[in-house]
């Protein structure tokens, strides 16, 4: 792993390349384009750029309506308001209509740091899973990301895509990227660890520190929550016999409630989830925050060694 880029860093520059490409990707932002770096967007294509101020609501819709006319919408926010406040015009008018809306939202997850809970929206995958026919997506680094923005442009229907604040490890550029794939990039035989976000990068440093103690892990990275890949799911459940997932999210309905719908009544296996137990986030310094809800890489490796 190389240098540390935020995910929200790599969407800005992923958007300016796209539109160099296609000529019908527009963006709109709710007033938080210098946080979710839509800015670069805006200053390379000023005519395809839509600021509705602080109105997620209104900024959902738009991107709607332009949906209707054969342009490509990539709406951002923070997760928080495009998520949550936006939560009904998201699912009435571009999930219901199957609109062709992109809704990728940055500052996601207690990463967020000195935010704090207010603004740390460890809902928003079970927000956006539950929404009948809506694309889930959590890239993991920013080679993942730019990868991502590709993939969503050319597919059809509408998505969700999870970004985050926190600068996180960059990965060598060799796995591929296919919508509803996960990418295994550590094989192990003891437990599987599926991961997704930056928590990919904190598994295999875990993996790391298990292998000392004479455990070995898998690590798979499952960008897309929904639809998941329950082939491989299933596949590492089997070998292993003991599964367990990690996210910068509530353990309620995001990848690990994910995960246990593909093998509920199907694999016998030991199963544990690692993410935020029910609470809110707070305040803090983003390493000491993710540190505080046990989703550091020592932390999620002695959660892994307890419960085998």
């Amino acid at each position: 792993m190389a240098d540390k880029i935020a995910t929200r860093a790599a969407y800005g520059d992923a958007l300016v390349e796209l539109g160099a490409k296609n000529d019908k990707v527009v963006v709109l932002d709710a007033d938080l384009s210098h946080a979710t770096m839509t800015m670069n967007f805006a200053k390379a294509y000023p005519d395809r750029f839509f600021n509705a101020g602080i109105a997620e609501a209104n900024m959902v819709d738009m991107g709607a309506g332009l949906s209707t006319m054969g342009l490509i919408p990539f709406c951002s926010t923070f997760a928080m308001f495009g998520a949550g406040r936006a939560y009904e015009q998201v699912r009435n008018t571009i999930a219901y209509p199957k609109f062709n809306v992109k809704l990728c939202m940055s500052h996601a997850g207690v990463s967020v740091g000195e935010d704090g809970g207010s603004h740390q929206c460890v809902e928003d995958l079970a927000l956006m899973r539950v929404i009948p026919g809506m694309t889930v997506i959590v890239p993991a680094d920013a080679n993942e990301t730019r990868k991502a923005v590709f993939a969503l442009a050319d597919f059809q229907g509408p998505a969700y895509m999870r970004l985050c604040r926190l600068a996180s490890p960059v990965f060598e550029d060799d796995q591929p990227f296919e919508i509803g794939k996960a990418n295994v990039l550590r094989e192990g035989t003891d437990v599987a660890v599926f991961a997704c976000g930056l928590m990919v990068s904190e598994s295999l440093e875990a993996a790391k520190l298990l292998e000392k103690d004479g455990i070995s892990a898998a690590v798979i990275n499952v960008h897309t929550i929904k639809p998941i890949d329950a082939t491989c799911v299933t596949e590492w459940a089997q070998k292993c016999g003991k599964v367990v997932t990690v996210e910068e999210h509530s353990v309620i309905g995001g990848l690990g409630d994910a995960v246990a719908d593909v093998l509920m009544g199907k694999v016998a296996c030991g199963f544990h989830k690692i993410g935020i137990n029910d609470q809110f986030g707070q305040s803090g310094k983003a390493p000491e925050v993710l540190a505080e809800y046990g989703l550091t890489a020592p932390q999620i490796a002695a959660s892994i060694k307890a419960s085998l």
